[in-house]
């Protein structure tokens, strides 16, 4: 399993509506994608409390087939001529769930990011992460989450979507398909 997310930090005054109606018009193009397991679309909004407009979706792959077939496509390519080339954030799959509103439409995301100490073992503190993943993915609200590792970096990501607007902590509405995405 692979993670990937790309960021479009947008101008103070994008209407925000263009990306619902991206959205809405495109997103399903991917739903039958092979190898693409999980895909998320979501915003920053300067009107919903916000540093910055942004959109960033964010994808689990199965394979990195279907994440290069993606990147290398059409679909990808759509971005690339709409906002310029992102930088492409990728990571390592360590563990999916999904939680006890799994059968709820999200409506926030969030993404933690972790750094893993020098002093740990990386296998340590892999095995210590997967397992309080597994913990936190049946707290109430949570729809999925997923872990993965940047060994780059040396730091652990998990992202995590939430029933409704305001679950984990987020801010924001949504709608059109689009999750108010909070950074933690």
């Amino acid at each position: 399993m692979h993670a990937m997310q790309y960021e479009i930090t947008l101008p103070a005054d994008y209407d925000m509506e263009i990306i619902r109606e991206r959205v809405a018009t495109r997103g399903h193009l991917l739903d039958a994608f092979p190898g693409l397991g999980l895909k998320a679309y979501l915003v920053r909004e300067r009107e919903a409390g916000s540093p910055v407009n942004q959109y960033a979706p964010f994808y689990l792959w199965a394979a990195p087939e279907g994440m290069n077939a993606f990147l290398w496509g059409p679909g990808f390519q759509g971005i690339v001529n709409d906002f310029g080339r992102p930088v492409v954030q990728h990571w390592t799959g360590l563990a999916y769930e999904e939680g006890p509103a799994a059968a709820s439409a999200p409506g926030t995301a969030t993404r933690r990011r972790t750094p893993l100490g020098e002093a740990v073992a990386p296998g340590e503190a892999v095995a210590e992460a997967v397992a309080r993943h597994a913990r936190e993915a049946r707290r109430d609200g949570v729809v999925a989450s997923a872990l993965a590792v940047d060994p780059r970096h040396w730091e652990l990501l998990t992202f995590t979507l939430w029933a409704g607007a305001g679950g984990g902590g987020g801010r924001g509405g949504g709608g059109g398909g689009v999750a108010p995405f909070v950074l933690e």
